[in-house]
């Protein structure tokens, strides 16, 4: 994860004991799990690798409980199925979710381990406005979305 996402992440840190669902959190270049010592910390990924609790793939997975915070850190650019994984953080969450992703602007990379993307590999930048619009339809409230240079992050919450 490159150090502008770690930073903006770092915002929501906490030492409390909370549960946390890092969707697409295998641990490529960084994991925000720091952020959050006292936590169980889960990681769903569609891949096994460092850190991975959960093999599956989020876009089609079904929580078996509720987190307090579920974060979803520079995955949906690597996903045309992204959309599907919102409701999938809206259903897992009984806080806040929290997103980074690449917006326009940015280069391409790959998911895989951040250099060139493979062939076959997907990649799409996501606009602010369209991710406002798929955080809505899947029933988040306190929506902030925003843009920095070619960072697009948001945060959502869900009343339970």
């Amino acid at each position: 994860m490159h150090t502008a996402a770690m930073d903006w992440l770092a915002r929501y840190r906490t030492n409390d004991r909370v549960t946390v669902l890092d969707i697409g959190g295998r641990n490529i270049n960084g994991s925000p799990r720091t952020l959050f010592p006292n936590a169980e910390y889960t990681v769903l990924d569609i891949l096994d690798g460092p850190g991975v609790d959960i093999v599956a793939d989020a876009a089609t997975w079904s929580p078996r409980k509720t987190y307090d915070v579920v974060i979803c850190a520079e995955v949906f650019e690597h996903t045309d199925v992204w959309p599907a994984i919102c409701r999938t953080a809206f259903d897992a969450v009984r806080g806040v979710f929290i997103a980074t992703m690449a917006g326009p602007g940015r280069a391409p990379h790959s998911a895989i381990d951040g250099g060139l993307l493979r062939d076959g590999e997907y990649y799409s930048n996501i606009r602010p406005e369209t991710l406002r619009e798929v955080l809505v339809s899947c029933g988040f409230s306190d929506i902030n979305v925003d843009q920095t240079g070619d960072d697009v992050r948001a945060v959502g919450s869900r009343e339970v």
